[in-house]
Protein backbone atom coordinates (compact mmCIF):
# COMPACT_ATOMS: atom_id res chain seq x y z
CA UNK A 1 0.00 0.00 0.00
CA UNK A 2 1.40 3.58 -0.86
CA UNK A 3 0.54 6.72 0.41
CA UNK A 4 -1.17 9.53 -1.13
CA UNK A 5 -0.06 13.29 -1.99
CA UNK A 6 -2.95 14.32 0.62
CA UNK A 7 -1.91 11.96 2.94
CA UNK A 8 2.21 12.60 2.63
CA UNK A 9 1.52 17.01 2.48
CA UNK A 10 -0.07 16.33 5.52
CA UNK A 11 2.72 14.59 7.27
CA UNK A 12 5.24 17.05 5.97
CA UNK A 13 7.60 17.41 9.26
CA UNK A 14 7.38 21.53 9.69
CA UNK A 15 10.99 22.02 9.10
CA UNK A 16 11.24 20.24 5.58
CA UNK A 17 12.65 23.05 2.99
CA UNK A 18 9.41 22.57 0.49
CA UNK A 19 11.07 25.17 -2.11
CA UNK A 20 13.60 22.60 -2.89
CA UNK A 21 10.67 19.70 -3.97
CA UNK A 22 9.47 22.37 -6.07
CA UNK A 23 12.24 23.20 -7.77
CA UNK A 24 13.25 18.72 -8.04
CA UNK A 25 10.03 18.66 -9.99
CA UNK A 26 9.81 21.80 -11.40
CA UNK A 27 13.37 21.16 -13.12
CA UNK A 28 12.46 17.80 -14.72
CA UNK A 29 9.14 18.83 -15.52
CA UNK A 30 11.16 21.97 -17.59
CA UNK A 31 13.34 19.00 -19.32
CA UNK A 32 10.28 17.34 -20.65
CA UNK A 33 8.91 20.70 -21.94
CA UNK A 34 12.23 21.04 -23.79
CA UNK A 35 12.95 17.81 -25.56
CA UNK A 36 9.12 18.23 -26.56
CA UNK A 37 9.44 21.58 -28.09
CA UNK A 38 13.30 20.59 -29.49
CA UNK A 39 12.22 17.44 -31.46
CA UNK A 40 11.91 18.09 -34.95
CA UNK A 41 10.28 15.34 -36.85
CA UNK A 42 9.89 14.62 -40.55
CA UNK A 43 9.29 11.82 -42.64
CA UNK A 44 13.38 12.08 -43.06
CA UNK A 45 13.59 11.32 -39.35
CA UNK A 46 14.40 13.30 -36.11
CA UNK A 47 16.24 16.03 -35.81
CA UNK A 48 16.57 19.29 -33.45
CA UNK A 49 14.87 22.67 -33.66
CA UNK A 50 17.60 24.23 -32.48
CA UNK A 51 19.75 22.90 -35.08
CA UNK A 52 17.51 24.48 -38.00
CA UNK A 53 16.71 27.75 -36.14
CA UNK A 54 19.96 28.65 -34.23
CA UNK A 55 18.90 31.90 -32.92
CA UNK A 56 17.04 29.74 -30.56
CA UNK A 57 20.10 28.97 -28.99
CA UNK A 58 19.88 31.39 -26.61
CA UNK A 59 16.77 30.04 -24.74
CA UNK A 60 19.15 27.17 -23.50
CA UNK A 61 20.38 29.79 -21.10
CA UNK A 62 17.21 29.62 -19.50
CA UNK A 63 15.73 25.80 -20.16
CA UNK A 64 18.68 24.22 -19.58
CA UNK A 65 17.75 23.25 -15.92
CA UNK A 66 19.48 20.12 -15.35
CA UNK A 67 22.11 21.72 -13.25
CA UNK A 68 19.06 22.92 -10.48
CA UNK A 69 18.30 19.61 -10.03
CA UNK A 70 22.10 18.12 -9.47
CA UNK A 71 21.81 20.85 -7.20
CA UNK A 72 18.64 19.86 -5.35
CA UNK A 73 20.70 16.44 -5.55
CA UNK A 74 23.16 17.36 -3.71
CA UNK A 75 21.05 18.92 -1.09
CA UNK A 76 18.82 16.11 -0.30
CA UNK A 77 21.76 13.59 -0.34
CA UNK A 78 23.38 15.89 2.62
CA UNK A 79 20.39 15.26 4.52
CA UNK A 80 19.86 12.01 3.56
CA UNK A 81 23.10 10.28 4.77
CA UNK A 82 23.45 12.77 7.68
CA UNK A 83 19.91 11.09 8.94
CA UNK A 84 21.78 7.71 8.52
CA UNK A 85 25.00 8.27 10.18
CA UNK A 86 23.19 9.63 13.44
CA UNK A 87 22.79 6.30 14.17
CA UNK A 88 24.98 3.98 15.53
CA UNK A 89 25.07 1.43 12.45
CA UNK A 90 29.21 0.99 11.38
CA UNK A 91 30.23 3.52 8.37
CA UNK A 92 30.50 0.76 5.85
CA UNK A 93 26.95 -0.19 6.33
CA UNK A 94 26.05 3.27 6.54
CA UNK A 95 27.47 3.66 3.23
CA UNK A 96 24.99 0.82 1.99
CA UNK A 97 22.29 1.43 3.48
CA UNK A 98 22.67 5.19 2.18
CA UNK A 99 22.93 3.40 -1.40
CA UNK A 100 19.93 1.15 -1.16
CA UNK A 101 17.91 3.42 0.31
CA UNK A 102 18.79 6.21 -2.41
CA UNK A 103 18.40 4.45 -5.51
CA UNK A 104 14.95 1.80 -4.82
CA UNK A 105 12.92 4.58 -5.80
CA UNK A 106 15.32 5.64 -8.74
CA UNK A 107 15.96 2.12 -10.14
CA UNK A 108 12.95 0.59 -10.33
CA UNK A 109 10.94 2.61 -12.47
CA UNK A 110 14.52 2.94 -14.88
CA UNK A 111 15.36 -0.74 -15.10
CA UNK A 112 11.07 -1.42 -15.38
CA UNK A 113 11.60 1.27 -18.42
CA UNK A 114 14.46 -0.36 -19.64
CA UNK A 115 12.96 -4.04 -19.76
CA UNK A 116 9.92 -2.92 -21.59
CA UNK A 117 11.18 -0.70 -24.12
CA UNK A 118 14.15 -4.00 -24.64
CA UNK A 119 11.33 -6.08 -25.33
CA UNK A 120 9.34 -4.12 -27.44
CA UNK A 121 12.48 -3.12 -29.35
CA UNK A 122 13.43 -7.04 -29.89
CA UNK A 123 9.73 -8.25 -30.85
CA UNK A 124 9.96 -5.11 -33.90
CA UNK A 125 13.31 -6.10 -35.27
CA UNK A 126 12.28 -9.50 -35.06
CA UNK A 127 9.28 -8.79 -37.37
CA UNK A 128 12.15 -6.69 -39.40
CA UNK A 129 10.39 -3.12 -38.82
CA UNK A 130 13.36 -1.83 -36.97
CA UNK A 131 15.57 -0.41 -40.00
CA UNK A 132 12.60 2.33 -40.92
CA UNK A 133 14.01 5.95 -40.69
CA UNK A 134 11.90 6.81 -38.05
CA UNK A 135 11.81 3.51 -36.05
CA UNK A 136 15.48 3.48 -36.16
CA UNK A 137 15.66 6.75 -34.62
CA UNK A 138 13.24 6.24 -32.34
CA UNK A 139 15.02 3.27 -31.24
CA UNK A 140 18.52 4.92 -30.82
CA UNK A 141 17.13 7.99 -28.87
CA UNK A 142 14.47 6.82 -26.18
CA UNK A 143 17.71 5.84 -24.35
CA UNK A 144 19.34 8.70 -24.40
CA UNK A 145 17.64 10.67 -21.67
CA UNK A 146 19.01 7.86 -19.44
CA UNK A 147 22.88 9.63 -19.11
CA UNK A 148 20.65 11.81 -16.66
CA UNK A 149 20.63 8.90 -14.32
CA UNK A 150 23.72 7.32 -14.91
CA UNK A 151 25.61 10.36 -14.00
CA UNK A 152 22.90 10.77 -11.00
CA UNK A 153 23.78 7.43 -9.54
CA UNK A 154 27.75 8.63 -9.56
CA UNK A 155 26.60 11.89 -7.55
CA UNK A 156 25.01 9.33 -4.95
CA UNK A 157 28.12 7.32 -5.10
CA UNK A 158 30.46 10.27 -4.26
CA UNK A 159 27.79 11.69 -1.27
CA UNK A 160 29.67 10.64 1.26
CA UNK A 161 33.73 11.41 0.42
CA UNK A 162 32.51 14.31 -0.94
CA UNK A 163 30.36 15.61 1.72
CA UNK A 164 33.24 14.89 4.57
CA UNK A 165 35.19 17.44 1.81
CA UNK A 166 32.64 19.81 2.27
CA UNK A 167 32.56 19.86 6.09
CA UNK A 168 36.23 20.32 6.30
CA UNK A 169 36.65 22.99 3.66
CA UNK A 170 33.81 24.27 2.47
CA UNK A 171 33.46 26.80 -0.26
CA UNK A 172 37.15 25.79 -1.19
CA UNK A 173 36.02 22.57 -1.68
CA UNK A 174 33.81 23.66 -4.29
CA UNK A 175 36.52 25.96 -5.65
CA UNK A 176 38.95 22.52 -6.34
CA UNK A 177 36.02 21.11 -8.16
CA UNK A 178 35.96 24.10 -10.43
CA UNK A 179 39.62 24.69 -10.93
CA UNK A 180 39.96 21.08 -11.76
CA UNK A 181 37.04 21.73 -14.22
CA UNK A 182 39.11 24.36 -15.78
CA UNK A 183 42.26 22.49 -15.80
CA UNK A 184 40.84 19.68 -17.53
CA UNK A 185 39.47 22.47 -20.13
CA UNK A 186 42.85 24.03 -20.66
CA UNK A 187 44.55 20.63 -21.17
CA UNK A 188 42.19 19.95 -23.61
CA UNK A 189 41.61 23.25 -26.03
CA UNK A 190 45.08 24.99 -25.28
CA UNK A 191 47.45 21.80 -25.63
CA UNK A 192 45.24 18.86 -27.47
CA UNK A 193 45.68 16.47 -24.44
CA UNK A 194 43.51 13.50 -25.56
CA UNK A 195 40.93 12.04 -23.86
CA UNK A 196 41.04 14.54 -20.61
CA UNK A 197 37.16 16.49 -21.61
CA UNK A 198 35.81 13.38 -20.08
CA UNK A 199 37.28 14.12 -16.85
CA UNK A 200 34.66 16.54 -16.55
CA UNK A 201 31.90 14.57 -16.59
CA UNK A 202 32.37 13.66 -13.04
CA UNK A 203 34.05 17.24 -12.02
CA UNK A 204 31.45 19.41 -13.67
CA UNK A 205 28.17 17.84 -12.60
CA UNK A 206 30.20 17.10 -8.50
CA UNK A 207 30.73 21.13 -8.52
CA UNK A 208 27.16 21.77 -9.55
CA UNK A 209 26.38 19.03 -6.74
CA UNK A 210 28.62 20.56 -3.98
CA UNK A 211 26.64 23.51 -3.95
CA UNK A 212 23.77 21.27 -3.10
CA UNK A 213 25.87 20.41 0.03
CA UNK A 214 26.16 24.33 0.47
CA UNK A 215 22.78 25.04 0.55
CA UNK A 216 21.99 22.44 3.24
CA UNK A 217 24.78 24.29 5.54
CA UNK A 218 22.74 27.46 4.37
CA UNK A 219 26.53 28.45 3.36
CA UNK A 220 25.16 30.21 -0.25
CA UNK A 221 24.25 33.89 1.57
CA UNK A 222 25.21 35.82 -1.52
CA UNK A 223 22.53 34.45 -4.29
CA UNK A 224 22.51 37.68 -6.36
CA UNK A 225 26.93 37.47 -6.45
CA UNK A 226 26.63 33.77 -7.11
CA UNK A 227 23.93 34.62 -9.57
CA UNK A 228 26.40 37.31 -10.95
CA UNK A 229 29.57 35.79 -11.42
CA UNK A 230 28.20 32.61 -13.22
CA UNK A 231 26.42 34.59 -15.92
CA UNK A 232 29.71 36.97 -16.43
CA UNK A 233 31.78 33.91 -16.50
CA UNK A 234 29.59 31.71 -19.01
CA UNK A 235 29.05 35.23 -21.49
CA UNK A 236 32.90 35.68 -21.57
CA UNK A 237 34.18 32.03 -21.81
CA UNK A 238 31.46 31.63 -25.00
CA UNK A 239 32.12 35.24 -26.39
CA UNK A 240 35.99 34.86 -26.37
CA UNK A 241 36.23 30.95 -25.41
CA UNK A 242 35.85 27.84 -27.36
CA UNK A 243 32.72 27.26 -26.18
CA UNK A 244 29.56 27.01 -28.24
CA UNK A 245 26.35 29.62 -27.38
CA UNK A 246 23.97 26.66 -26.95
CA UNK A 247 23.83 25.08 -23.33
CA UNK A 248 22.12 22.17 -24.54
CA UNK A 249 24.54 19.67 -27.48
CA UNK A 250 23.87 20.39 -31.19
CA UNK A 251 23.53 17.83 -33.17
CA UNK A 252 27.22 17.31 -35.86
CA UNK A 253 29.06 20.40 -33.54
CA UNK A 254 32.84 19.78 -32.66
CA UNK A 255 32.51 20.86 -29.42
CA UNK A 256 29.59 20.68 -26.95
CA UNK A 257 28.88 22.49 -23.54
CA UNK A 258 27.36 19.10 -22.51
CA UNK A 259 29.06 16.35 -24.14
CA UNK A 260 31.47 16.29 -21.71
CA UNK A 261 30.38 19.05 -19.99
CA UNK A 262 32.32 22.57 -19.52
CA UNK A 263 34.02 25.31 -17.48
CA UNK A 264 31.03 27.56 -19.45
CA UNK A 265 28.04 24.56 -18.60
CA UNK A 266 29.67 24.86 -14.57
CA UNK A 267 29.37 28.81 -15.04
CA UNK A 268 25.91 28.45 -15.96
CA UNK A 269 24.78 26.02 -13.90
CA UNK A 270 26.43 28.45 -11.07
CA UNK A 271 23.96 31.57 -12.54
CA UNK A 272 20.82 29.06 -12.24
CA UNK A 273 21.86 28.20 -8.85
CA UNK A 274 22.15 31.43 -7.48
CA UNK A 275 18.86 32.72 -9.56
CA UNK A 276 16.56 29.97 -7.75
CA UNK A 277 18.37 30.94 -4.74
CA UNK A 278 17.11 34.55 -5.36
CA UNK A 279 13.74 33.32 -5.50
CA UNK A 280 13.30 31.21 -2.03
CA UNK A 281 11.55 33.57 -0.09
CA UNK A 282 9.08 34.67 -2.44
CA UNK A 283 8.32 30.85 -2.67
CA UNK A 284 8.23 29.62 0.76
CA UNK A 285 4.76 31.57 1.61
CA UNK A 286 3.39 30.08 -1.39
CA UNK A 287 4.39 26.95 -0.72
CA UNK A 288 2.73 27.05 2.45
CA UNK A 289 -0.76 27.19 0.91
CA UNK A 290 -2.43 23.75 1.28
CA UNK A 291 -3.39 23.32 -2.20
CA UNK A 292 -0.32 23.78 -3.59
CA UNK A 293 1.69 21.94 -1.73
CA UNK A 294 -0.19 18.84 -2.43
CA UNK A 295 0.76 19.69 -6.41
CA UNK A 296 4.33 19.85 -5.73
CA UNK A 297 3.86 16.98 -3.43
CA UNK A 298 1.82 14.75 -6.01
CA UNK A 299 4.26 16.22 -8.95
CA UNK A 300 7.43 14.42 -7.29
CA UNK A 301 5.75 11.19 -6.88
CA UNK A 302 5.57 10.53 -10.56
CA UNK A 303 8.17 12.95 -11.67
CA UNK A 304 10.80 10.00 -12.24
CA UNK A 305 8.07 8.29 -14.21
CA UNK A 306 7.21 10.68 -16.16
CA UNK A 307 10.92 11.94 -17.23
CA UNK A 308 11.48 7.96 -18.42
CA UNK A 309 8.36 7.56 -20.65
CA UNK A 310 8.13 11.77 -22.00
CA UNK A 311 9.80 10.55 -25.16
CA UNK A 312 7.67 7.91 -25.83
CA UNK A 313 5.02 9.70 -25.47
CA UNK A 314 5.95 12.34 -27.86
CA UNK A 315 7.27 9.33 -29.64
CA UNK A 316 3.81 7.75 -29.68
CA UNK A 317 2.03 11.72 -30.31
CA UNK A 318 4.42 11.68 -33.89
CA UNK A 319 3.42 8.14 -34.74
CA UNK A 320 -0.56 8.22 -34.52
CA UNK A 321 0.05 11.22 -36.85
CA UNK A 322 1.42 9.28 -39.24
CA UNK A 323 -0.85 5.86 -38.79
CA UNK A 324 -3.91 8.26 -39.67
CA UNK A 325 -2.34 9.53 -43.19
CA UNK A 326 -1.74 12.94 -41.64
CA UNK A 327 1.25 14.69 -43.21
CA UNK A 328 4.33 15.79 -41.43
CA UNK A 329 5.44 19.20 -41.83
CA UNK A 330 8.40 20.60 -42.07
CA UNK A 331 10.12 21.48 -38.88
CA UNK A 332 10.05 24.98 -38.10
CA UNK A 333 7.53 26.23 -40.70
CA UNK A 334 4.62 28.08 -40.19
CA UNK A 335 2.49 25.04 -40.04
CA UNK A 336 4.85 22.85 -37.81
CA UNK A 337 4.62 25.85 -34.93
CA UNK A 338 0.98 25.56 -35.65
CA UNK A 339 0.84 21.93 -34.36
CA UNK A 340 3.23 22.87 -31.12
CA UNK A 341 0.51 23.06 -28.74
CA UNK A 342 -1.69 20.63 -29.93
CA UNK A 343 1.41 18.18 -29.95
CA UNK A 344 2.85 18.86 -26.62
CA UNK A 345 -1.43 18.78 -25.05
CA UNK A 346 -1.07 15.37 -26.96
CA UNK A 347 2.58 13.90 -25.66
CA UNK A 348 1.18 15.24 -21.78
CA UNK A 349 -1.88 13.44 -22.31
CA UNK A 350 0.16 10.34 -23.44
CA UNK A 351 2.63 10.68 -20.43
CA UNK A 352 0.06 10.93 -17.92
CA UNK A 353 -1.38 7.77 -19.40
CA UNK A 354 2.04 6.32 -18.82
CA UNK A 355 2.49 7.63 -15.52
CA UNK A 356 -1.02 5.97 -14.59
CA UNK A 357 0.35 2.57 -15.43
CA UNK A 358 3.74 2.60 -14.41
CA UNK A 359 3.77 5.09 -11.66
CA UNK A 360 3.20 2.23 -9.06
CA UNK A 361 6.91 1.16 -9.27
CA UNK A 362 8.28 5.10 -8.07
CA UNK A 363 5.90 5.09 -4.93
CA UNK A 364 6.97 5.12 -1.89
CA UNK A 365 5.34 2.04 0.20
CA UNK A 366 3.52 3.97 3.39
CA UNK A 367 5.23 1.23 5.85
CA UNK A 368 4.64 2.36 9.50
CA UNK A 369 7.61 3.45 11.92
CA UNK A 370 8.99 0.30 12.90
CA UNK A 371 11.34 -0.06 16.71
CA UNK A 372 15.08 0.10 16.18
CA UNK A 373 16.43 -3.43 14.90
CA UNK A 374 19.01 -4.87 17.30
CA UNK A 375 22.61 -3.74 16.19
CA UNK A 376 23.27 -7.00 14.14
CA UNK A 377 20.29 -7.02 12.21
CA UNK A 378 20.77 -3.73 11.10
CA UNK A 379 24.08 -3.58 9.68
CA UNK A 380 22.79 -6.14 6.69
CA UNK A 381 25.90 -7.47 4.69
CA UNK A 382 28.90 -6.86 7.95
CA UNK A 383 31.28 -4.87 8.15
CA UNK A 384 33.05 -3.35 5.14
CA UNK A 385 31.33 -6.01 3.23
CA UNK A 386 28.33 -4.49 2.99
CA UNK A 387 29.92 -0.95 1.69
CA UNK A 388 32.06 -2.77 -0.84
CA UNK A 389 28.87 -4.62 -2.48
CA UNK A 390 27.17 -1.22 -2.73
CA UNK A 391 29.98 0.50 -4.43
CA UNK A 392 30.47 -2.57 -6.55
CA UNK A 393 26.88 -2.09 -7.31
CA UNK A 394 26.44 1.03 -7.83
CA UNK A 395 29.49 0.97 -9.78
CA UNK A 396 27.66 -1.77 -12.59
CA UNK A 397 24.75 0.32 -12.33
CA UNK A 398 25.59 3.65 -13.86
CA UNK A 399 28.33 2.15 -16.45
CA UNK A 400 24.86 -0.04 -17.17
CA UNK A 401 22.90 2.88 -17.79
CA UNK A 402 25.72 5.09 -19.23
CA UNK A 403 26.24 2.30 -21.78
CA UNK A 404 22.35 1.63 -22.84
CA UNK A 405 22.30 5.26 -23.06
CA UNK A 406 25.10 5.35 -25.82
CA UNK A 407 24.11 2.51 -27.84
CA UNK A 408 20.55 2.45 -27.72
CA UNK A 409 17.71 -0.29 -28.48
CA UNK A 410 18.78 -0.39 -32.47
CA UNK A 411 20.79 -3.08 -34.01
CA UNK A 412 19.92 -5.61 -30.88
CA UNK A 413 20.58 -8.82 -33.41
CA UNK A 414 23.21 -7.41 -34.98
CA UNK A 415 25.63 -6.82 -32.05
CA UNK A 416 25.84 -3.17 -32.19
CA UNK A 417 28.07 -1.48 -29.63
CA UNK A 418 29.30 1.71 -28.41
CA UNK A 419 32.44 2.30 -26.99
CA UNK A 420 31.94 2.93 -22.91
CA UNK A 421 35.55 4.17 -21.24
CA UNK A 422 37.86 2.43 -23.88
CA UNK A 423 35.49 -0.66 -23.71
CA UNK A 424 32.97 -1.60 -26.33
CA UNK A 425 29.56 -2.72 -25.02
CA UNK A 426 26.09 -4.06 -26.36
CA UNK A 427 23.12 -2.77 -25.18
CA UNK A 428 21.78 -6.53 -23.53
CA UNK A 429 25.77 -6.28 -22.11
CA UNK A 430 24.74 -2.62 -20.65
CA UNK A 431 21.00 -4.07 -19.41
CA UNK A 432 22.59 -7.10 -17.88
CA UNK A 433 25.30 -4.95 -15.80
CA UNK A 434 22.34 -2.32 -14.50
CA UNK A 435 20.26 -5.39 -13.45
CA UNK A 436 23.03 -6.84 -11.51
CA UNK A 437 24.59 -3.96 -10.00
CA UNK A 438 20.46 -3.11 -8.67
CA UNK A 439 20.66 -6.59 -6.95
CA UNK A 440 24.41 -6.28 -5.67
CA UNK A 441 22.57 -2.30 -3.99
CA UNK A 442 19.59 -4.54 -3.04
CA UNK A 443 21.46 -6.99 -1.30
CA UNK A 444 24.26 -4.81 0.45
CA UNK A 445 21.59 -3.23 3.36
CA UNK A 446 18.57 -4.89 4.79
CA UNK A 447 15.47 -3.26 4.50
CA UNK A 448 14.64 -0.23 7.00
CA UNK A 449 12.46 2.15 7.83
CA UNK A 450 14.24 5.49 7.92
CA UNK A 451 12.76 8.93 6.55
CA UNK A 452 16.21 10.46 4.28
CA UNK A 453 15.35 13.60 4.66
CA UNK A 454 14.20 15.47 1.85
Amino acid sequence: MTASARDLALATPPGRDRYVDLLRAASLGAVIGGHWLMAAVSGDGIGNLLALVPGLQVLTWGVQVMPVFFFVGGFSHALSYRSLARRSDPAASVYAAFLRARLRRLLRPTLVFVLVWAAAALAVQLAGHGDGRLTGAALRMVTQPLWFIGIYLAMVAFTPPLLKLHERHGWAAFAALAGSAALVDVLRFAFGVPYVEFLNFALVWLAVHQLGFLRADGRIRRPALLAAAGLAGAVLLVAYGPYPLSMVGMPGEKVSNMAPPTLALLAHGMWLVGAVQLLARPAAAWLDRPRVWRGVVAANGVAMTAFLWHLTAMLGVYGAQLALGLDLPAPAGAAWWAQVPVRILAAAALTAGFVALFRRFEAIPAAPAAPAAPAESRTGTAGGAGGLLAALGITLCLLGILGLSMTGLGGLLDGHSATLIAFPVTAPVAIGMALAGALLVERSAPARSVRLGS
